[in-house]
């Protein structure tokens, strides 16, 4: 084995041992090394990181960190970025479904903004994971013009070349649907049709999803902006998920629609807090922030 394997095993068998300290409270963590193995591994060194901790410790990072992420959102914040993207977004697609009342902000954003690859991929993972499909869970759980509208888009992600195709048509969901895939019409005109339209909710709701496909950017800042529900964990999920992606372009619409930067607004929701956790969050976020 060369000298760089050599290194390079030792690197993650390290990394190990400070996440290992810090789950188990056995010692004080170096919170610097903390937030630069969350910023800094690839997805790549993060399934070595979870592989090289099995052999080391004989258990599962992922479920250590899944029982105190409710509570400890340094917990929260590894585990999300650890895990591979499709395992991550299919169980934040299982618990919006499921895990009380529906967040319809996590299905649009993970169903809008995903690559169809992306996209067909998440939904296998739903389906070996939960033994269930998707999309028959959506039109159970989901009510109004939105089940009609992820549904199709959920559909069109049979087209892999890109992006979920945004051509919808009017306000009639089986036409939505034959014109996502058969591309009838597309982009700003079909917004501005269905502005001047007399589709009601159907089309309000509709403009969100198109919107969320065509500026992606603008739809996550202004959920920043809007802060409904767990803001700290907004925050996290939207910066982790969006990191190497466009969260920069997300950071230059936030603050040209606040006035504020998107750093304020981590600094606000996690500094203040005395618990060590937060303050580890906060630098790591700022980290993939600043790329």
């Amino acid at each position: 084995m060369g000298s760089s394997s050599v290194q390079g095993l030792k690197k993650y068998e390290l990394d190990c041992q400070l996440l290992h300290c810090y789950v188990s409270g056995n010692a004080a963590s170096n919170n610097q090394k903390l937030v630069e193995i969350l910023v800094s591994r690839s997805p790549h060194e993060s399934k070595l990181i979870l592989q090289t901790y099995t052999a080391l410790y004989n258990q599962d990072l992922l479920r250590l960190l899944s029982k105190t992420q409710r509570n400890n959102p340094y917990s929260r914040a590894a585990y999300l970025r650890l895990s591979e993207s499709q395992e991550r977004d299919a169980e934040m697609m299982r618990n919006s479904l499921y895990g009380g009342s529906v967040n319809l902000n996590i299905l649009i954003e993970i169903a809008c903004t995903r690559l169809s690859f992306e996209l067909q991929s998440i939904k296998q993972t739903y389906c070996s994971r939960y033994n269930s499909n998707i999309e028959q869970d959506v039109a159970l759980k989901v009510n109004g013009g939105f089940k009609e509208i992820l549904l199709a888009v959920l559909k069109s992600c049979r087209n892999y070349s890109g992006k979920v195709d945004m051509s919808m048509a009017m306000c009639d969901a089986k036409t939505l649907y034959e014109a996502m895939e058969s591309g009838k019409l597309y982009g700003h005109e079909f917004v501005k049709s269905l502005k001047r339209s007399k589709c009601g909710q159907f089309g309000k709701e509709l403009r969100i999803v198109i919107r969320c496909i065509q500026h992606p950017e603008k739809f996550f800042a202004k959920q920043l902006r809007m802060k409904n529900g767990d803001v700290r964990e907004m925050v996290i999920r939207i910066v982790i998920t969006r990191a190497n992606i466009d969260i920069k372009e997300i950071s230059r619409t936030y603050a040209a629609k606040t006035g504020s930067s998107l750093e304020t607004l981590v600094r606000k929701e996690f500094n203040n807090n005395k618990d060590k956790a937060s303050g580890i969050v906060a630098d790591f976020l700022l980290g993939l922030i600043k790329g």
